[in-house]
């Protein structure tokens, strides 16, 4: 029979030499470029990067390919979908779309990770819509995928076009039509329950309804802000803005020094209560929901429920390399970080072009030409 001091022994021997071998192998993987532990961080230089052996990766060297995966970000960026115009015969406006829902497609969020996503028109997010206040807006929807599907707009319009309680079967076709009203900025999405699978694998897109007068010429731009929970444990192991973790760190957003910037931005991530976005060395005004000309609040962050979504404007002081991202240290480690690139207005550059090409053939003893 065993000695119970004998097996304690033992046991602390085994602990001690398997503490060891960890050590050991621990160090050789800081070592090791080829380890299997992965890094995430790198928020910017100065903070830490840290060391996990979980599936979550920030790619700073290894850059998503749109064309593989669920959206072109910068494409999306500025891109309005603003459908097929016609007029009825009391003149007023018809804005006609086609949108084609799916749920099949595999693809790359990041790098080596893929995930199936469910799409409106092939991408997460789906199309931004535009129309004017007072538009006929008429969609003509297609339910590709293999289960029920709808669609949910925000806003004022029919409860029978309200994509709630009439779900539309695979194969399935359904017109969804009302007038444009009121303007402002508002979330699409499928509403077949459980609503969290289908917000979660892509269903949702922004519809923007612009006001009678329109608003001050500005470079516009939509930020769907959105996350993945790729092992499905309800808890998102990615964030992004527009579809690619990281991806406006690495293809930063140019944008001309003192020129107006409008951002529709919209927030439809899935199982955390909150998220934000955060302007670094500026401020911007704030417009709730679009849905008045009069600014809420001039601020550097502003917070989001799920659906909830606004209007930002702002210019940049001066040229440079400024982040924006979500202040939630997790989610912006994990995807929800970009950057604008902001540039001297071409006319400025050439008019410095211009002025220095004078200086030199008048002042030849400058360096110029003679």
């Amino acid at each position: 029979m065993s000695h119970p001091q004998a097996i304690v022994l033992v046991g602390v021997i085994i602990s001690i030499l398997t503490l060891g071998v960890v050590t050991v192998l621990g160090s050789a993987k800081d070592e090791n470029s080829t380890s299997n532990t992965k890094q995430f961080g790198g928020h910017t230089p100065g903070y830490g990067t840290y060391q996990t052996t979980g599936s979550v990766l920030d790619p700073t060297s290894l850059p998503t390919d749109p064309k593989n995966s669920v959206v072109d970000p910068m494409k999306f960026l500025r891109e309005f979908n603003h459908g097929r115009v016609s007029h009825s015969a009391d003149g007023s406006t018809i804005r006609e779309f086609t949108v084609i829902a799916s749920d099949q497609s595999t693809r790359e969020i990041s790098p080596g990770v893929n995930y199936n996503v469910w799409t409106f028109n092939n991408t997460v997010p789906g199309p931004t819509l535009r129309a004017t206040e007072g538009d006929l807006i008429r969609i003509n929807f297609i339910n590709n995928g293999s289960g029920f599907h709808t669609m949910h707009f925000h806003g004022i319009h029919p409860s029978e076009m309200d994509g709630v309680f009439e779900g539309i079967a695979p194969g399935g076709k359904f017109t969804y039509e009302f007038i444009a009203e009121p303007f402002g900025v508002f979330p699409y999405h499928c509403h077949i329950q459980p609503l969290e699978e289908h917000i979660t694998h892509g269903l949702y897109g922004t519809l923007i309804i612009d006001p009678k007068k329109p608003r001050a010429n500005a470079d516009e731009m939509v930020m769907m802000m959105n996350g993945y929970d790729t092992d499905f444990d309800t808890e998102n192991n990615f964030y992004t803005v527009n579809g690619i973790p990281y991806y406006y760190m690495h293809h930063p957003i140019k944008i001309e020094e003192g020129k107006l910037i409008r951002i529709y931005l919209v927030n439809m991530l899935e199982f955390d209560p909150l998220n934000n976005f955060h302007l670094h060395a500026n401020l911007f005004n704030f417009y709730k929901t679009g849905t008045s000309l009069v600014p809420d609040e001039y601020t550097d962050i502003v917070t989001m429920n799920q659906g909830e979504r606004g209007i930002l404007e702002f210019s940049y002081k001066f040229p440079g390399k400024y982040m924006f991202h979500a202040h939630k240290t997790e989610f912006a480690e994990k995807g929800w970080m970009g950057s604008f690139l902001v540039t001297e207005p071409e006319n400025a550059v050439n008019a410095s072009s211009f002025t220095n090409i004078t200086t030199a053939i008048t002042n030849p003893t400058n360096g110029g030409l003679s």
